[in-house]
């Protein structure tokens, strides 16, 4: 049973290790994270009475 939590507990690292990874080096391979960006202007009437 200890072996079974220890790869368990090594599983998450490994996994939390590559999540990271991938988060800082994605963009250097082709994986681009941040959304488009698009200017949208609307028109506001305030209620000045």
């Amino acid at each position: 049973m200890g072996k079974l939590i220890k790869l368990l507990i090594f599983l998450i690292v490994v996994g939390f290790a590559a999540l990271v990874g991938f988060a800082y080096l994605g963009p250097f391979f082709g994986a681009e994270f941040a959304p488009a960006q698009v200017e949208i202007r609307q028109p506001v009437t305030l209620g000045a009475d």
